[in-house]
């Protein structure tokens, strides 16, 4: 009894809470969390509606093509590597299926082509990298290039997508109750985001993702297989790209060269202000999904203000991002 009270005194509790919050590994997805609600809370009190529940799932809604962005974007920044050609590949990924689809092609090749088409592209890129040794900021650089290139060649012009079943996936509405509901994009990034904290938590390859970032040396000499588990985070980036695409084609039913540009930003944004370190080794998936749902926020914040440029999302995400990186920082550095 006595040692049970000791462990419980407010000093040893306020000691384990100040090391949580320190911490490089749980400390920045705290902030995130203690940040969503603070603005959550904010923009409840200050807008009339904002407490709707809607509200909340819509930014699921609106951002489930961005989830599955950040899910593989944040396999490849565990490594400490990055990704920049993920929003050309959503573009390609959009106007390949509005393409296909128009030439009279099913659904569901489309959907199983793109995402082969896409893993093959992210295979090249991590072949590049762990054989050829190319940085993988030039690495997937030149992939960006390349999928918008492809795009052009595709098509110039905006293609409407027309198909039935694309058209259901966009207007279905699952209903849960109390006038809430969802659409199926939204199921599937959820799926998806499952599927990876198990991976990433509870697998070997996972395990072998985190020791990769945290020195890939070290985990060689452990024996894990860093060399193909370091190709394999871009398949999978590759894979989540594509995905990420036919999600977005649900969003906009259309196909367009210069879709999504930008958004490889929006999730390197999202992976590092949800706790993730640039450096690689620490973070977790689901603190992405709450960085995807902070900026998705963010727009929500000023689309109700009604008084802002859409400008403003750009400002505040990039003042998060600059501040979320000198903490990363900061606490790295007292753990050294």
């Amino acid at each position: 009894m006595t040692t049970l009270s000791a462990s419980l005194t407010p000093r040893r509790l306020l000691d384990r809470v100040v090391d949580v919050f320190t911490s490089p590994k749980s400390g920045p997805v705290l902030v995130t969390a203690i940040l969503f609600l603070l603005m959550y809370v904010g923009g409840g009190l200050r807008y009339h509606g904002f407490f709707a529940g809607q509200v909340v799932l819509n930014l699921l809604i609106d951002n489930a093509y961005l989830i599955v962005l950040a899910v593989g974007m944040t396999f490849v920044i565990l490594t400490g590597g990055i990704d920049l050609s993920v929003g050309a590949v959503v573009a390609l990924s959009t106007i390949i299926a509005a393409r296909l689809l128009q030439l009279g092609w099913s659904p569901g090749v489309v959907i199983v082509l793109i995402l082969i088409i896409t893993s093959l592209l992210g295979l090249l890129v991590g072949l590049m990298i762990q054989v050829f040794k190319v940085q993988p900021f030039i690495a997937t650089l030149a992939a960006m290039f390349l999928s918008r290139g492809l795009c052009y060649i595709i098509a110039k012009e905006s293609i409407t997508i027309s198909n039935p079943f694309f058209k259901a996936m966009a207007n279905i509405r699952i209903s849960l109750g109390y006038r809430l509901s969802i659409t199926p994009s939204v199921v599937i990034a959820l799926v998806v985001l499952v599927i990876a904290v198990w991976v990433l938590q509870y697998t070997r390859f996972g395990r072998t993702t985190y020791a990769i970032g945290g020195g890939e040396q070290s985990g060689m000499l452990m024996g894990l297989p860093t060399a193909r588990t370091k190709v394999l985070v871009y398949v999978i980036s590759g894979f989540c790209s594509g995905l990420a695409g036919v999600l977005f084609s649900f969003y906009t039913l259309s196909g367009y060269a210069l879709s999504a540009v930008g958004t490889e930003m929006d999730a390197i944004a999202a992976v590092v202000i949800g706790g993730t370190l640039l450096t690689g080794g620490y973070g977790f998936v689901l603190g992405s999904a709450l960085g995807v749902l902070v900026l998705g926020l963010i727009q929500t914040v000023i689309s109700f203000e009604g008084t802002l440029s859409s400008w403003w999302t750009k400002i505040f995400i990039g003042a998060l991002l600059l501040v979320f990186i000198i903490l990363q920082k900061v606490l790295t550095s007292r753990r050294t």
